[in-house]
């Protein structure tokens, strides 16, 4: 299946205050391609899973620093269940800005009129990684290399405060918790 080279461990346990939340791509495309094609919704804009093989961006991220802590696929329960996952498993809060998430408008447009939030859409051709601060450019960079992290945004970092708790700042100013997605959006599909 795969090699970890030595001394790599990017486990969700792994996140220090002050790294850098490294998301590769928009989000939410996945889940709302399969809803619309389930249900039978017509968008005026295409929108299409944003499923890939990420083995090769994975790879390429490594060689540009191993200083990754933590990497995951943000899948069932989207973003935000990831990133609350990390928060948990090490223990820290995690501070994510709202208008650094990179979602398509089709994407965006479709979550508000179902009453969806994107951040917990899911997806399947996606990472989030959590990077050590003094190397997340230099991953940033060789992440929008790849086709698959052209739209590679930093979105956040990591915090003393609220330990276990991710809090979003908000396009309007204020803050919110994001916790972690309760029930499914969508029925499991694979």
């Amino acid at each position: 299946i795969g090699i970890i080279p030595p001394g790599i461990d990017i486990a969700g346990a792994n996140a220090k205050t002050g790294d850098k939340v490294i998301l590769s791509g928009t989000i939410g495309d996945h889940g709302i391609a399969i809803m619309s094609q389930r249900e039978g919704l017509k968008f005026s804009i295409s929108i299409g899973s944003d499923c890939c093989p990420l083995s090769k961006l994975v790879s390429e991220m490594l060689d540009a620093s191993p200083i990754i802590h933590c990497l995951r696929d943000p899948t069932r329960g989207g973003l935000a269940t990831t990133l609350n996952e990390f928060a948990r498993q090490s223990n820290v809060g995690i501070v994510i800005e709202e208008d650094k998430v990179p979602i398509k408008e089709g994407v965006r447009a479709a979550c508000e009129l179902l009453g969806f939030d994107p951040i917990y859409v899911a997806n399947e051709g996606k990472l989030v990684a959590i990077v050590d601060p003094c190397e997340a450019e230099k991953v940033l960079v060789r992440m929008r290399q790849n086709k698959y992290g052209k739209d590679a945004a930093i979105i956040g970092e990591v915090v003393n405060d609220h330990p276990r708790r991710v809090i979003m700042k908000t396009k309007l100013g204020p803050s919110r918790i994001v916790d972690m997605l309760s029930g499914e959006l969508l029925p499991r599909i694979c």
